[in-house]
């Protein structure tokens, strides 16, 4: 389907000032039909909480999370799927950036309106077979566009226009979703989720990243999620929806509590402790203090009773019958281990004790629970991987 189909055949109704969306796709062959068996290891919630999202445990895999559809990076082995299951979670997270599955020239940095359109359908079979083999092993996966068509919180291509504020980006954010929706309409439920957008936040200019972020108004996020939601629950009414804290993941959205679509928080509260030294955060990382937990952080005195009047606003939409999930987690690898798991422990037990389940960023790398090339672990040998069994026990133990 090109554009012009897709446009001829999408209603457009005005919501907030901005563009909705209705049904898009005709039909989608996908690589394998699902069943809608009910996956119960995704389905298990936490004693008598009231979060209508399952209390999911698991890690994000960033296998497509570059842009770039030439990246040569590596993919996640059949195997690490298997040790998460065995490892007791339940769950993945998936942030793709939808230019990986483009048609695009190599090399090319400038997104057009209509390359948006353009979908290279071997790369959606790639993560296509990446979701197939996480739910093999009974674990729920989460598709998030941590790229979408007008939005990234990070780096990358330069896009056409602004998510946020114009119609076209509007039309093609839910072209996307419509086109997963229909690529997954007989999956079970319990097996896939769609995350609608990674950490969004105004700019005045989309594409350049270190421009002062603010939170995006209410009613305009609102407009732009529901529009979302409703040409994928065109497809399964009884899918999760989710989407992440505005101002960058960190904050509630109120605008969203009656549309039945759940919300996904942050855990990198401090950022201090959180991305210690992390250049791409802090331009004078080099000279930042070592962060204690609890004490001074960034100026400011931090113990278990902040992250606990940090995480009220969620624990609060959470009481009220919202969904909430958290979707990223952890800490860059020059955090000391002991402050990291020190403060690490407070936010997860404040999460799943009020019901909310987490994703580990990552499962493996820098922030992750293999490979994270940390100096100051004694790391057990894991089939040949550094496995960092302090962090797997806390998190196990949650």
């Amino acid at each position: 389907m090109n554009r012009r189909t897709f446009l001829r055949n999408v209603g457009l109704a005005a919501m907030g000032g901005l563009a909705g969306c209705s049904k898009v796709l005709p039909e989608i062959t996908s690589l394998t039909q699902h069943t809608n068996n009910t996956n119960s290891n995704a389905s298990t919630t936490a004693g008598t909480s009231k979060n209508r999202l399952p209390k999911w445990k698991g890690f994000n895999i960033n296998d497509f999370f570059q842009p770039d559809p030439y990246y040569a990076g590596g993919s996640t082995p059949e195997e690490f799927f298997k040790w998460v299951a065995d490892w007791g979670f339940d769950f993945i997270r998936m942030p793709v950036a939808y230019p990986y599955y483009l048609n695009l020239e190599k090399y090319q940095k400038y997104i057009h309106n209509d390359d948006v359109y353009k979908i290279n359908e071997s790369r959606v079979n790639q993560i296509e077979q990446t979701i197939y083999l996480a739910q093999k092993y009974n674990l729920h996966v989460s598709l998030n566009l941590h790229r979408a068509p007008g939005y990234c919180v990070s780096t990358g291509y330069n896009e056409p226009y602004n998510l946020f504020k114009e119609k076209d980006a509007q039309d093609a954010f839910c072209y996307h979703w419509s086109y997963w929706a229909k690529r997954f309409k007989n999956t079970s439920t319990g097996k896939i989720s769609f995350d609608l957008v990674n950490e969004p936040c105004y700019r005045a200019d989309v594409n350049d990243t270190s421009s002062t972020t603010t939170a995006i108004p209410g009613s305009v996020y609102r407009s732009v999620a529901q529009a979302a939601a409703q040409v994928i629950r065109a497809e399964n009414s009884n899918y999760y929806i989710i989407a992440d804290g505005n101002n960058g993941g960190s904050d509630v959205v109120p605008e969203l509590a009656d549309l039945n679509i759940a919300q996904s928080c942050r855990g990198y509260t401090p950022f201090e402790i959180s991305h210690y030294k992390a250049p791409w955060v802090y331009a004078d990382a080099a000279y930042q203090p070592t962060p204690l937990w609890p004490g001074t952080v960034g100026g400011r005195y931090f113990s278990r009773a902040t992250l606990e009047e940090y995480y009220k606003p969620w624990i609060e939409m959470v009481n009220q019958g919202v969904g909430v999930h958290c979707g990223e987690c952890g800490c860059w690898n020059q955090t000391p281990h002991d402050v990291f798991l020190a403060w690490f422990g407070d936010v997860l037990d404040i999460l799943t004790s009020n019901g909310i389940g987490f994703a580990l960023w990552e499962l493996k790398g820098d922030f992750g629970i293999l490979n994270s090339n940390r100096a100051d672990v004694q790391y057990e040998d894991w089939y040949g991987y550094k496995l960092d069994k302090k962090l797997l026990t806390l998190m196990q133990s949650k």
